[in-house]
């Protein structure tokens, strides 16, 4: 079990004039609130965003990598037959192939860090799913049928739970292939079933994803920097500044730990950075 971690309260104060990342309009989502634990809806106090609705600032999505499809064992929570308002689901198990054509929708902030039904935290900005009946995890592959864009991601949770919906992508996949102004979309879904390797069963229990949090972005890269050590100095944790044309963004990581990357970003988010936001990146294994 993982020791919870205490890190200094006291957060460094970033200078004056350093430059906030760009932000644009947020757009609500039509995704339902409707998130599962295991055998109950959860209790609407466990939010405390009472309506679901797209960041307040939106960062670059386009340097999200899709999850590259790997066996995993299936999680401990999360797979077992569940009850939502009176409707009992039951999980597949072992399916080999499945294809469906139905409508997407998609959840953001109101769930952003909160658990997923299969015990891991819900990141907007990883390319991710809620589906009523696949095994956690799985890989799926979803194709927005009106313009033919594609994402894959990788089922963590489970939902949507309103009718006529088939799967919930997280706010960077429904980005990904263009709903997110709609809210919903009408998509195929296919699975995607990678073999496990025998010859390398260690494989399964290697983290699939690396987390960044992006702190803050300016076009002073000396203060930056300075503001990079005294990050480095106080959390512990490494970092690293990113250019973008005129514009550098101070990220901390690459974390492998979840929870713990978790735990320091709502710290960071609550203090001096409330524009922080966590980026997650798939690990790409070494040959």
């Amino acid at each position: 079990m993982l020791k919870a971690i205490s890190y200094p309260i006291a957060a460094v104060l970033i200078a004056a004039s350093l430059l906030t990342a760009c932000s644009q309009n947020a757009t609500d989502s039509s995704a339902t609130d409707n998130k599962a634990d295991t055998s109950t809806v959860p209790s609407s106090s466990r939010y405390s965003i009472s309506q679901d609705h797209a960041p307040t600032q939106i960062p670059d999505l386009s340097t999200v990598e899709e999850p590259e499809p790997r066996y995993e064992p299936y999680s401990a929570k999360g797979n077992k037959s569940y009850t939502v308002r009176g409707q009992r689901y039951h999980v597949w198990k072992d399916k080999a192939a499945y294809k469906e054509v139905g409508h997407a929708s998609w959840y953001g902030n109101k769930f952003h860090g909160h658990l997923t039904s299969n015990g891991e935290r819900y990141d907007m900005y990883s390319m991710s799913a809620a589906h009523k009946n696949l095994p956690l995890p799985s890989y799926v592959k979803v194709t927005n049928l009106a313009n033919q864009k594609s994402v894959i991601v990788r089922v963590n949770d489970r939902g949507p739970f309103h009718g006529g919906r088939i799967i919930d992508l997280s706010y960077a996949a429904a980005d990904k292939i263009g709903m997110v102004h709609s809210g919903t979309a009408k998509v195929e879904v296919e699975l995607i079933n990678p073999n496990y390797n025998k010859a390398n069963p260690q494989q399964a229990l290697l983290p699939a994803n690396e987390y960044l949090i992006q702190v803050v972005a300016g076009s002073n890269k000396a203060k930056l920097e300075t503001l990079a050590k005294q990050l480095e100095q106080t959390y512990q944790v490494p970092t690293v500044i990113v250019a973008d044309k005129a514009i550098y963004r101070l990220r901390i990581g690459p974390l492998t730990d979840q929870p713990k990357t978790f735990q320091l970003f709502n710290q960071l988010k609550a203090g001096a950075y409330p524009s922080a936001f966590v980026i997650t990146q798939a690990i790409t294994p070494q040959s």
